[in-house]
């Protein structure tokens, strides 16, 4: 299918920062949506499927309005990653912070944001990429602003990725800090680095190992459990029941990430498995169509889950021979 369509008045500083630097805007659409994207001036010429093609003219037409000033190339990809018409919906959930009112992309952003919002445990499951921990910390962050609740506090299982960290020097904080690196990034990003310090000093923040919180009662707290995946069930119930009055706990997770030995439970598949039907406890499954992050994160998931789901495994590699006559 072809598609046609002239911007009018022309505009010569409108229209390179439509496209970007050398089309850099043009090329990235072409990319994301397997589009043909051609101009001349201010007309344009986008060839191929026909839901595609919609979607790259509304794309272009969108980023067309808000080309008065030169336009980011995040702006494209979370343009392209999200749901256009989410940014229309006056009713959609949203929360406040330093940079304005932060609302959700995607419709199970969207949904995951009202959970948090209504009931005071929510499961986010999802893959990397969608938003999972940076909106429940948005949330955290609003509900203390508002004085909803008196601290924030962060935990997250001392797990290592594959890897072998051996011994981290420094106090408990600074232990702990390589684990919780995410939660912090999405705080000094809805806060301000300084705003934070001042926060950690007045015990409105606090970092919780995981491992510690046996025995304690958070009340009047917005409690964040991060990578939940790697969890043990014992430890997925002891965070849980440390729920107090007037508290929320949001639990984030991506079952394809778990670092746990192969004969260990995740925590946070037995919990979505045994709280399924208990009232009170919501639960988000979030895509790769809710990725916002660049837009080949969602096409880096989708070519793994297919991977997976056939079954491929990766070969072990070869021994090199040993020629004969030795050892």
């Amino acid at each position: 299918m072809i598609l046609k369509h002239t911007f009018s008045p022309p505009d010569n500083d409108r229209m390179a920062n439509l496209c970007g630097p050398m089309d850099t805007h043009l090329r990235t659409i072409e990319a994301a949506l397997q589009v043909k994207v051609a101009h001349r001036f201010e007309q344009f010429r986008i060839e191929g499927p026909k839901a595609r093609a919609e979607q790259a003219m509304t794309l272009v037409q969108a980023l067309y309005e808000i080309a008065q000033r030169s336009i980011p190339p995040e702006t494209v990809q979370l343009m392209l990653s999200g749901d256009m018409n989410m940014a229309d919906d006056s009713q959609a959930p949203s929360v406040h912070t330093r940079r304005g009112e932060l609302k959700a992309r995607t419709a199970n952003q969207a949904l995951y944001l009202k959970q948090i919002l209504t009931y005071d445990i929510t499961l986010g499951i999802g893959p990397a990429g969608t938003g999972k921990t940076y909106l429940a910390v948005a949330c955290a962050v609003d509900a203390l602003e508002r004085s909803a609740v008196q601290r924030i506090v962060l935990t997250r299982p001392a797990v290592e990725a594959g890897e072998k960290l051996g011994f981290l020097p420094g106090d408990l904080g600074q232990k702990v800090d390589p684990y919780l690196r995410p939660l912090y990034d999405a705080l000094y990003d809805l806060m301000g680095a300084e705003k934070v310090q001042k926060a950690f000093e007045r015990q409105q923040i606090e970092i919780a190992p995981l491992a510690f919180m046996r025995g304690r009662t958070l009340n009047h707290a917005f409690v964040i459990l991060d990578e939940g995946q790697n969890t043990t069930p014992e430890q997925m119930k002891m965070f849980l029941t440390r729920i107090g009055f007037g508290s929320k706990a949001v639990i984030t997770g991506d079952v394809s990430q778990i670092d746990l030995p192969k004969t260990q439970t995740s925590g946070l598949v037995d919990a979505e498995r045994i709280l399924r039907r208990v009232t009170g406890i919501a639960m988000t499954h979030l895509t790769s169509a809710d990725v916002v992050r660049h837009p080949l994160v969602a096409r880096i998931i989708d070519a793994y889950d297919a991977k997976f789901d056939r079954g491929d495994s990766v070969p072990a590699p070869k021994r090199a021979s040993t020629p004969k006559g030795r050892a």
